[in-house]
């Protein structure tokens, strides 16, 4: 599994046997005497300070592993590209009303008789937001936990730097009994054994999907992520601006927005099961961001968006139409430039 995940761009760093805890090296940092910061280990290729150490050179990750093949695997999950919704649901007394979903007043109305877990309070955000649960997305990697939870997998944002938090977090949390594992935080990888029992992936799906567009919001809102990744440093004056913005949109466009509109394209292949629209919301988040930032009109976002969306789903207009508009919207409050520009 090490490496496979390895081979997957995702690195990885040992578990303690049967635990989900980090494998320590030298004695220093078993017994908690030091921390990361000069620590030899790590210059010398050595794991230690768990996912510090996460690596995908072939070379290590056999050694680690041959070296004690009992290890479980951790996923150091920022520099993987991942954000896990960890849904727990352990047995706990359920808080007040008001520290269900942070930051949301959930109206006196909803009735929430039956609330126990973190699939039941996630399952709250999402129908508030008109969404169906993470927990449920069947185009997803899901992964069930030993003790009864779901980690939910998802590729991130390219331009979003989400930080981990767990779900009664003083200064960030998404919702009572529901982590998240992001920058700052690795997970378990499906198939790792623990005294508890195994990590074992849900369904047929073994792919992360995109990180939806409305579960992005949400993680901006609860300051999981302060701003778009790359957002630009200055602008020029308005005038100037129009000018370029002109430019750009009839000559070029940025190698960002030119990738999702080809996952959407795509999607022409097989009417179903393809996460068209989730695509389709990607890259019009991408393209309001990018026209918020200058790089391309919102006229000329909106002519790509729909050209890809009529090609892969000429029926679907009205639909297409709705989500293009939204994200667009949703987008364009988080200007952003691509990292590398085309």
């Amino acid at each position: 599994m090490a490496r496979w995940c390895a081979k997957r761009g995702w690195p990885v760093h040992p578990l303690t046997p049967g635990s989900k805890l980090p494998a320590a090296n030298c004695s220093s940092c078993a017994a908690r005497r030091h921390t990361a910061d000069g620590c030899p280990c790590l210059g010398a290729g050595r794991w230690c300070h768990g996912f510090l150490a996460a690596t995908t050179v072939p070379a290590t990750v056999t050694a680690w592993w041959t070296a004690n093949p009992a290890f479980g695997v951790g996923i150091a999950c920022g520099p993987a590209g991942l954000v896990v919704i960890d849904v727990d649901a352990h047995a706990a007394t359920v808080p007040d009303r008001s520290r269900l979903l942070p930051g949301i007043d959930i109206p006196n109305h909803v009735d929430l008789t039956g609330l126990a877990n973190g699939f039941h309070t996630l399952g709250l955000l999402a129908a508030l937001r008109g969404k169906p649960s993470p927990a449920d997305d069947t185009g997803t990697l899901r992964v069930r936990t030993p003790s009864g939870g779901t980690h939910v997998w998802y590729q991130a944002h390219p331009h979003l730097a989400v930080r981990s938090s767990s779900g009664s977090g003083k200064t960030r949390a998404l919702a009572w009994q529901v982590d998240v594992r992001a920058h700052g935080g690795y997970i378990i990888a499906p198939g790792t054994t623990t005294t508890a029992g195994t990590y074992t992936a849900i369904g047929d799906t073994r792919t992360p999907a995109p990180l939806p567009t409305w579960l992005a919001a949400e993680l901006l809102r609860t300051h999981h992520a302060d701003q778009p990744a790359a957002a630009p440093a200055a602008m020029p004056p308005p005038r100037a601006r129009q000018a370029v913005t002109a430019h750009a949109g009839r000559t070029s466009m940025p190698k960002a927005l030119a990738t999702l509109l080809d996952d959407v394209r795509a999607c022409a292949g097989t009417p179903e099961g393809t996460a068209f629209s989730e695509k389709l919301n990607r890259a019009a988040f991408t393209a309001g961001g990018l026209a918020a930032a200058g790089l391309l009109t919102e006229d000329h976002a909106e002519e790509l968006l729909t050209s890809a969306a009529q090609a892969a789903r000429p029926h679907q207009h009205r639909r297409s139409e709705s989500i293009i508009r939204a994200a667009l919207t949703a987008g364009a409050r988080h200007p952003f430039h691509p990292r590398g520009r085309s």
